[in-house]
């Protein structure tokens, strides 16, 4: 039975956040060496050959959108529809992390929750994408549909409710659960616990489940990392006519390191809560700026237009699998790159969401975030189509050669004060970097130890070593970070396998939790997989 097998995980798992923080004996040194290994070889062989490493990688990045795109796709369409069902139902009411009230703030929640998921890509993206589908409309559309409806249309699906469901919803509810009332270690290898029971707590299949889930974020952050220093080093050389070297990338990622390390050490309560509030409080400024003093009538207009194509045709762009090529550049690709951030960051959820009911974590990551996320998208997109409707060629030249930091600052150098603004947005794309950089950092670490409270020193050395090899990385070109942040693909094929239990055992855990909280009448056990709960 599960509770007495729970009677051994608790004595060798400290699971109370803040209580006591576990030392250096209790970090999982296989994982450590497994996933720091990995990095140590990437940085090798890219120093030898970026060719050859961007090869392999990009042999193996088509054969995982080749063989498991159509997977993702239904996962990603089966996850949000899954979690929904169940935030809705009874079982939502049910609260998670053996708490009756929240730990957090409802701002400061939804703040961290709003700065994951975007991050430096979601500024760049933002201007860019909508304006790539405009220049080139994506397949599943007729050549007569509304350009500027379906390239925000086709935006919204990659970073709207699909995208945001995969990060949190059902496998929140399942670590939640698992950890915070069953006593299991706040790790990836928890979610298959169902199905593997103890072995994969304790064994070396666990280890490898987790460091797989850390190389795959480790790839997805310091990607990010080392396109802030090209793409903010290109802004600042545009906008102030700084030199466009190595030496300011070096400067900006150090920067953007330092301050990432200073808050992964200082805490989810201090450093990351204040990094992420100021983050939204710049995007919310920048929101109302351009909403007023932009095209305000086109983005209104177009942003009701965009959503109604988007839920009309959402069925058929989730599942379209007619032009696979497409596919690989844009849907297949995103898809790939939220996967691989699943597992961590469901944990970093889990981490900062105790006391909230199923209801109030779905709802607000799989909801209230993608409408967030679309608005923002047709604020800085939309305002991008806007001007190069008025002045064709002001963007879709910048733009030329997918340049997404050129793609931004023309459209924001077309707006009032428009150098002061643009200079906003470098600061807000790096701040998300940062965000996404500490809570990654400090995510990392929760893995090694399995508990809520890491070391300092391992906070310190994740967030330094990401910071190191996105340097060394940079030095070589911009290759060596693009097939770093192209891998993220290739490791999102065995991450999505463990995220897909969670489909079955998610709302079996939330029907059993509502039941022991007496929100259902029926208090009967529910086995989970071969585990009785």
């Amino acid at each position: 039975m599960f509770k007495s097998k729970m009677k051994t995980v608790k004595k060798l798992i400290p699971i109370e956040s803040g209580v006591s923080k576990v030392g250096l004996s209790q970090v999982d040194w296989l994982t450590f060496i497994l996933s720091g290994g990995f990095l140590i070889m990437f940085v090798i062989i890219s120093l030898v050959s970026i060719e050859t490493l961007s090869k392999y990688v990009g042999i193996g990045f088509v054969w995982s959108a080749q063989y498991f795109g159509a997977y993702w796709q239904l996962l990603l369409l089966a996850t949000f529809i899954i979690g929904l069902i169940m935030a809705l139902s009874p079982y939502g009411s049910a609260r998670l992390g053996g708490t009756d009230k929240p730990e957090i703030g409802a701002f400061k929640w939804l703040s961290m929750i709003m700065c994951t998921l975007l991050a430096g890509g979601g500024v760049f993206f933002a201007a860019a994408e909508p304006i790539a589908h405009y220049i080139s409309m994506p397949p599943l559309f007729e050549t007569d549909a509304n350009p500027v409806h379906v390239a925000l249309a086709q935006s919204f699906l990659h970073w709207g409710f699909l995208a945001w469901a995969i990060l949190g919803s059902l496998t929140t509810t399942v670590l939640m659960y698992l950890h915070y009332d069953k006593g299991l270690p706040l790790r990836p290898r928890t979610l298959l616990y169902p199905i593997f029971g103890e072995k994969v707590i304790h064994g070396w299949i666990g280890s490898a489940v987790d460091a797989c889930c850390v190389i795959s974020v480790v790839a997805g952050t310091i990607g990010p990392i080392g396109f802030t220093g090209l793409q903010v080093g290109y802004g600042l050389s545009e906008l102030l006519g700084t030199a466009n070297d190595y030496r300011m990338h070096l400067i900006i990622i150090l920067g953007l390191v330092g301050i990432a390390t200073i808050s992964a050490v200082s805490g989810i309560n201090r450093g990351i809560q204040l990094l992420s509030k100021l983050n939204i409080l710049i995007a919310l400024f920048l929101m109302v700026f351009i909403f007023c003093f932009g095209p305000t009538s086109f983005i209104v207009e177009n942003y009701f237009q965009a959503s109604i194509i988007h839920l009309k045709e959402f069925i058929p762009m989730a599942v379209f699998r007619d032009d696979t090529q497409w596919l690989s550049t844009w849907t297949v690709f995103f898809w790939g790159w939220f996967l691989g951030y699943g597992p961590l960051m469901a944990m970093f959820i889990s981490k900062i969401s105790k006391g909230r009911t199923i209801r109030e974590i779905v709802i607000c990551v799989s909801v209230f975030a993608p409408i967030v996320t679309t608005f923002w998208f047709t604020i800085v997109g939309g305002s991008g189509i806007f001007f190069e409707l008025t002045n064709p060629g002001s963007i879709a030249d910048s733009f030329s050669g997918f340049n997404m930091p050129a793609a931004l600052l023309a459209m924001t150098q077309q707006l009032p004060m428009g150098v002061i603004i643009s200079v906003l947005f470098l600061i807000l794309t790096t701040l998300f970097v940062i965000t996404t950089t500490d809570s990654m950092t400090y995510t990392i670490s929760m893995v090694m130890v399995g508990n809520d409270n890491p070391p300092t020193i391992l906070r310190v050395f994740w967030c330094v070593m990401m910071g190191v090899v996105a340097v060394i990385l940079v030095s070589i070109g911009s290759g060596g970070i693009a097939a770093l942040q192209s891998f993220i693909v290739i490791t999102a094929v065995p991450v999505s396998l463990i995220l897909l239990p969670s489909l079955w055992n998610a709302p079996m855990m939330a029907r059993q939790l509502a039941k022991q909280q007496g929100l259902l009448s029926n208090s009967k056990n529910v086995s989970v997989g071969n585990k009785s709960l």
